[in-house]
């Protein structure tokens, strides 16, 4: 599976990370650090990615299937 932050949706809630800390940080500004960009997710990480997909309430965070 491969995650994705759609960075001009991320308002910086900062809910993701806080569900997903092995998965996604901060920045100094308090946004997802890993906005804008898209990567490879462990297996045993998917429910993190799961869990901060769910969590933003801006839907920027997508999941794509293999």
């Amino acid at each position: 599976m491969d995650i994705s932050i759609e960075n001009s949706k991320c308002m910086g809630h900062g809910r993701c990370y806080a569900m997903a800390p092995n998965l996604l940080s901060d920045d100094d500004e308090g946004f997802v650090a890993q906005r804008g960009e898209r990567w490879s997710v462990s297996a045993e990480l998917y429910d993190e990615a799961q869990d901060a997909a769910d969590a933003c309430p801006e839907a920027a965070i997508t999941l794509h299937a293999d």
